[in-house]
């Protein structure tokens, strides 16, 4: 089981669902996780599986959006990827947008936000927005939020806007008087959810098909 396999599974659950089947990524990791096992020769599949659903799970959200995301103009690059490569391979483009998220910790130097996709206008490197993607909110919500703050905090990353992308399996923006629901209202830009089950949306809460109109506002404000 690898992500073209996982790729393949969704754009099946397409043929079937159309433009909803990304309320269907739930079922669609329960299958891979089915085929996982199967070739699975080590001594803990859950830890592994946990892994592989984890990354692979940032990988189809990006598969998702990319050519929506290509048609606003924009580029995305993984955030793993910025943060591991010297910036001596990368291109002058992903170098302007490495410094232009780049949070200043005073004498403990510059880093980067701990997230999972970057959304940038790559005529001028200018990040518009980063992904912070999960399963459920429990594992890196208030994390999230926290980088909203610190990005908030100066001029150059002010207006980037932070969003959160989950499966909510644990059905916490279900609920609006939950901890995790409070910090995507209160300390982030958004959350949009794939799943079928009920949400109750708001302003910052919203089921995931509305993300791309979403970036498309924040685009035509600037």
């Amino acid at each position: 089981m690898d992500f073209n396999d996982l790729v393949r599974l969704y754009e099946d659950t397409k043929k079937e669902y159309g433009d909803k089947a990304y309320r269907y990524i739930s079922k669609i990791l329960s299958k891979a996780k089915e085929r996982h096992l199967k070739d699975f020769a080590g001594g803990d599949h859950e830890q592994s599986w946990r892994a592989f659903k984890g990354k692979n799970l940032e990988k189809l959200i990006e598969y998702i959006i990319v050519s929506e995301i290509k048609e606003l103009g924009l580029q995305i690059i993984n955030g793993n990827t910025l943060e591991k490569s010297l910036d001596s391979n990368l291109s002058d483009e992903l170098s302007k947008v490495k410094r232009n998220l780049l949070i200043n910790y005073g004498e403990f130097g510059c880093h980067l936000p701990d997230i999972d996709i970057i959304v940038y206008n790559p005529k001028d490197s200018k990040v518009i927005a980063v992904l912070s993607i999960k399963v459920t909110l429990r594992e890196r919500i208030a994390q999230t939020g926290y980088w909203k703050i610190k990005l908030s905090l100066s001029n150059l990353t002010k207006d980037i806007k932070v969003y959160f992308i989950t499966l909510d399996e644990d059905q916490t923006l279900k609920n609006k008087e939950k901890k995790g629901r409070a910090i995507v209202e209160m300390d982030t830009d958004g959350g949009y959810v794939l799943s079928e089950n009920y949400i109750e949306e708001s302003d910052k809460v919203k089921t995931f098909d509305k993300f791309i109109e979403d970036l498309k506002k924040v685009i035509d404000a600037r």
